[in-house]
């Protein structure tokens, strides 16, 4: 097995330039002058060094290094895929990001490696007693080339607040934002052109220690890997549809549904499979008490128009609180639209002037029919709500740079 390790942008701020943190950096010469860096000159000035697992880890590079390489002209070209016709799946790319934690609760040993798989025991606290946690943010090209970032803190925060439930220790706020944009810049050959989709980013938390008996993990493993994408459902940007599920539930009081621990979303794969088989998008799911209220889809938070108003299912514990939700929320009523967050009862979708969802992966996706006991109520046919339109419209063209970020939402990559 060969592997090749480089060592990741340790110090706060190498090499980026954040749109709201102040100042930034003074840039390496590679990234301002205007000349050609060679692959050869860089492989004489730092070699990357191949080794066997039976030989000691090849020395790590510098995070200059790494990243001087992806200035080369040949490397920062944009990888050779079909930009227009991008789904929503793994391409394997570049680099990916790890940092390790043992007992003493503090994660250290950052470095950036190639892509590929990992090695972990038969015992790990991950794969014997589903100790692990997950997050997705996207990287965006602007026109100018810059890149964008949308609210990283905000997922390192979610990151944090999982693993106190879950019993883990997180990478702080810092070590999560200068961690994403390492892996971003080292792989930014994999960002699409604008318009034509984005770098989704899956940062990882996990009990890699060996573990037999039930216990928190001795070793905690924090990895990122990204991979270019288009539109999560194959409809792309049209209507989704939905079937309301009434037996199988998410989550349940007390439990976990509120953290994004990878428990939650296999949860759901018995129902989702069927009701793809019968034609549907996806599942809309109900409270487990009342079998009346809304809560979630599979992997998205739901809202209802009804005239001027938009409400959407209250975070009670047993709903993801989604990022792109509480973006969505701000956005409407900064669009003049009055929001609830509250009980949503089902029946409320036969009256609905317009149902939709967000997400990390969909933005904001339409709902064209639910369908309930038996009845479908249908919204929109082949095209966006007005409402939904204008929310996903302004969202956007935020995240891709296309307008001012009035929010402050955004950090940019140069």
């Amino acid at each position: 097995m060969e592997s090749t390790a480089v060592l990741a942008a340790q110090q706060p701020n190498c090499l980026i330039c954040p749109s709201r943190h102040g100042h930034a950096l003074k840039p390496p010469s590679f990234f301002t002058e205007k000349r050609h860096i060679s692959p050869t000159s860089l492989r004489k000035q730092y070699p990357l060094t191949f080794c066997s697992s039976l030989q000691q880890p090849a020395p790590p590079l510098t995070c200059n290094a790494i990243l001087s390489d992806t200035c080369s002209n040949e490397v920062t070209e944009l990888a050779d895929i079909d930009w227009e016709n991008l789904g929503f799946g793994l391409l394997p790319t570049d680099y990916m990001y790890t940092m390790k934690c043992g007992r003493d609760g503090n994660f250290s040993k950052s470095e950036l490696r190639r892509f590929g798989n990992i090695e972990l025991s038969p015992s790990a606290g991950v794969l014997n007693y589903g100790q692990g946690l997950f997050e997705g943010l996207k990287a965006y090209r602007k026109r100018d080339g810059n890149i964008l970032l949308f609210r990283p803190e905000e997922n390192a925060l979610r990151m944090r607040m999982g693993a106190e439930r879950m019993c883990m220790p997180a990478p702080t706020v810092e070590q999560f934002v200068e961690a994403v944009k390492a892996t971003v810049l080292a792989n930014r050959r994999w960002i699409p052109p604008t318009g034509k989709g984005s770098l989704y980013i899956r940062p990882l938390l996990m009990g890699s220690g060996a573990v037999l008996g039930l216990a928190p993990s001795p070793e905690y493993t924090f990895l990122i890997y990204v991979s270019p994408v288009g539109n999560y459902f194959k409809e792309g940007v049209a209507p989704i549809h939905l079937v309301v599920e009434r037996e199988l539930h998410r989550a349940t009081p007390g439990g976990t549904g509120g953290v994004k621990t990878i428990g939650n979303y296999a949860a759901v794969l018995k129902a989702q499979s069927a009701a793809k088989v019968k034609g549907f998008s996806d599942v809309l799911y109900l409270d487990c008490v009342h079998k009346q209220y809304l809560e979630e889809v599979s992997s998205c938070n739901i809202f209802v128009v009804k005239d001027n108003v938009i409400s959407t299912p209250s975070i009670k514990g047993t709903i993801l609180p989604g990022i792109t939700r509480k973006s969505i929320i701000d956005v409407a009523r900064s669009e003049g639209f009055q929001v609830e967050e509250r009980l949503v009862a089902v029946e409320e979708l036969l009256d609905a002037d317009e149902v939709f969802c967000t997400g990390t992966a969909v933005v904001v996706s339409p709902v064209g029919s639910i369908t309930y006991r038996d009845r479908r109520v249908t919204y929109v046919e082949g095209v966006f709500g007005v409402v939904a339109e204008q929310l996903y419209s302004v969202l956007t063209r935020l995240q891709m740079g296309l307008i001012d970020d009035k929010m402050n939402w955004t950090v940019e990559l140069r």
